[in-house]
């Protein structure tokens, strides 16, 4: 359930219309329901009930923005994070150092330093010389890290190549078959408190059985390491789990993957750690959008709208679905094809889809935009950076600025041999 309903013919964000926020705001802007992130937090944590020892860490990469994270803070959850920047956003958002989880196939030496000195809980490595630089670092300040062995269990998650994280030919974590002889080395090192291991599969997964082919590998691996002497204390499960894009769509529930888990991790002794984000915040926000034109077509006609790739890129880059409704519908239907002012022929949400009827002017929503929205957004085309709103009842509040070309542009210098 979200907090994005008609009243009365028009849709409401909590108790707030979605008009006014657009009169003061302006559009694009991206509206989130601090209700519904706090509910998909609660409900996910409810789901896993069954699992004695647990630790959730909001996947900020799904959306960074500090309101939604201290609202997650707020309800229990760390963070993983999956760069410096994220480390730092985390505890700017009231998530204690503890409860970050750092992952990433990627993470620098600077960044392993700065989460050793910020003391986070645990580094996810990725890498056997990621292992032995982390521990050598955390020597040289007399600190043992905490730290775990993402593997990869070359399980095909089902998802889009792009979002598929747990296949052999991807690029994230160790071939299972390795992961024996290397936690081995890699627990000796002093600077090590290598603890456990990791996984992530993917992402947008509306089927429980690659889960559980996966969980069912790595429950066999601790059983390995445990009998080749390693004490195997923290399992982190990643996230991943798929919601309703499309009406219709009908994806596992929390309760359901929670139900999974506990049965298929029964009796491994270990803190579980998981890693949810789409599943909470994609619900939770909307991207508002005006209709700039309703250009004849060929075929059907262009709904031109003042949203563009630069502002939701899931479309242009995974063909990604977000339903389309009218702020203030008049119950007619229409079939058209949906499009932004950006000039590229991939700048377009959908083709030959029916839709509410819009007109020039008219206000509309892309649902399911609180997750991989504002956070992939970009300013292509020397479009604004565009905003976003939280709604809290019957107030809201502009939680990020729209950032003008004009700002964006005084960023820029030209050098002096050009200036002449």
């Amino acid at each position: 359930m979200d907090h994005f309903q008609l009243r009365d013919g028009e849709m409401f964000a909590e108790d707030v219309p979605l008009a006014r926020i657009a009169d003061q705001v302006g559009t694009p802007v991206y509206v989130y329901s601090r209700a519904t992130f706090a509910r998909h937090a609660d409900v996910f944590r409810e789901g896993l009930r069954d699992i004695p020892r647990l630790h959730l860490a909001y996947a900020i990469k799904a959306n960074p923005n500090l309101a939604v994270l201290r609202v997650m803070a707020d309800a229990g959850y760390g963070a993983d994070v999956v760069s410096g920047g994220e480390m730092a956003r985390a505890m700017a958002g009231g998530v204690p150092a503890s409860g970050i989880v750092f992952s990433g196939v990627g993470k620098t030496p600077d960044e392993l330093i700065k989460g050793l000195e910020a003391g986070i809980g645990q580094f996810n490595l990725e890498l056997e010389e990621e292992g032995r630089v982390l521990g050598a670092l955390a020597a040289a300040r007399g600190l043992r890290a905490n730290a775990v062995l993402r593997v990869n269990p070359d399980v095909d998650a089902g998802t889009h190549a792009k979002i598929s994280t747990g296949k052999a030919e991807n690029k994230f974590g160790i071939p299972i078959d390795q992961a024996v002889a290397m936690f081995g080395r890699l627990a000796a090192e002093p600077g090590l408190n290598l603890r456990g291991i990791a996984i992530h599969i993917g992402s947008q997964l509306t089927d429980l059985a690659p889960l559980e082919a996966a969980y069912t590998r790595i429950g066999r691996l601790v059983a390995e390491l445990r009998a080749q002497g390693h004490a195997i204390t923290h399992v982190d499960l990643g996230g991943g789990l798929g919601v309703p894009y499309r009406p219709g769509d009908n994806p596992p529930s929390p309760a359901q993957f929670g139900a999974m888990a506990a049965r298929v991790t029964n009796g491994w002794d270990v803190d579980l750690m998981f890693e949810p984000g789409r599943v909470i915040a994609a619900n939770a926000g909307v991207l508002l959008t005006r209709v700039i034109w309703v250009k004849p077509g060929v075929v059907h006609p262009y709904v031109i709208v003042d949203a563009a790739m630069n502002d939701l890129t899931r479309p242009a880059l995974y063909d990604a679905y977000h339903h389309f409704e009218a702020v203030r519908p008049s119950g007619e239907r229409m079939t058209a094809n949906i499009a932004g002012p950006v000039c590229e022929t991939g700048d377009t949400f959908a083709m030959a889809r029916e839709i509410d009827v819009v007109a020039s002017g008219d206000l509309a929503i892309f649902r399911s935009a609180g997750a991989y929205g504002a956070t992939m957004a970009s300013t292509y085309n020397s479009r604004a950076l565009v905003p976003e709103v939280m709604v809290d009842g019957d107030r809201f509040a502009v939680v990020a600025d729209r950032i003008s070309p004009e700002t964006i542009m005084a960023a820029e210098r030209l050098p002096e041999w050009l200036a002449a």
